[in-house]
């Protein structure tokens, strides 16, 4: 596209800087914001920037919250025996999303990539370590990466030499797809992550 509009052309390259956000998508939401009335484009740069002053990580998960600890690492009705490790926390959002997990987290804030030049160091994995006192087990949650595979290979190293049990999430075929599209990495998780019924 290119516009009559500086302005117009300076929101679209803005936009575009947003993660999933290509240039046409940026063009089409540039021009819904357009037709949008101006109170409710005040609205949205309003909460923008209250979330920008007003979000903080907590100090004991690193999760975003609006005052730390955070509502869940406070929660008294939490199993605080069991630690969950996120990448980031989308991955936290996911996981409450399902209603199932209800013990404690910790965003690690990335995963280990020595080709990126993140090294533990870099994480929150010390932090973590700080706090395993009382707890009995710690589940692995990092995505199915080379990368989520190494940090995972770390934290069980690391963990291990505190007498904690840790375990990893079952990795496996989602619903819907067929056998023979999986790849192998997929299929030897599913065995691995089997359950009794």
């Amino acid at each position: 596209m290119s516009s009559s509009s500086p302005l117009l052309e300076k929101l679209v390259s803005e936009l575009s800087k947003l993660p999933g956000i290509g240039r046409k998508s940026a063009q089409r939401l540039s021009f819904y914001f357009l037709k949008q009335s101006k109170s409710e484009v005040e609205e949205l740069a309003r909460t923008l920037i209250e979330v920008k002053d007003k979000i903080i990580s907590c100090e004991t998960c690193f999760n975003f919250t609006e005052i730390s600890p955070c509502s869940i690492c406070s929660s008294e009705h939490r199993n605080r025996s069991v630690i969950c490790v996120v990448e980031e926390p989308t991955d936290l959002m996911a996981i409450e999303r399902s209603g199932e997990y209800k013990g404690l987290y910790h965003v690690i804030g990335g995963v280990i990539s020595p080709l990126d030049g993140i090294g533990p160091e870099d994480l929150h994995i010390r932090e973590l370590l700080n706090r395993l006192d009382s707890v009995e087990e710690v589940i692995i949650a990092t995505n199915p990466s080379i990368e989520g595979e190494t940090t995972t290979l770390y934290l069980q190293r690391e963990i291990k030499k505190q007498n904690i049990k840790v375990s990893r999430i079952a990795r496996g075929i989602p619903m819907g797809s067929a056998l023979e599209h999986a790849d192998q990495v997929t299929l030897v998780r599913a065995f691995e992550g089997r359950m009794e019924i």
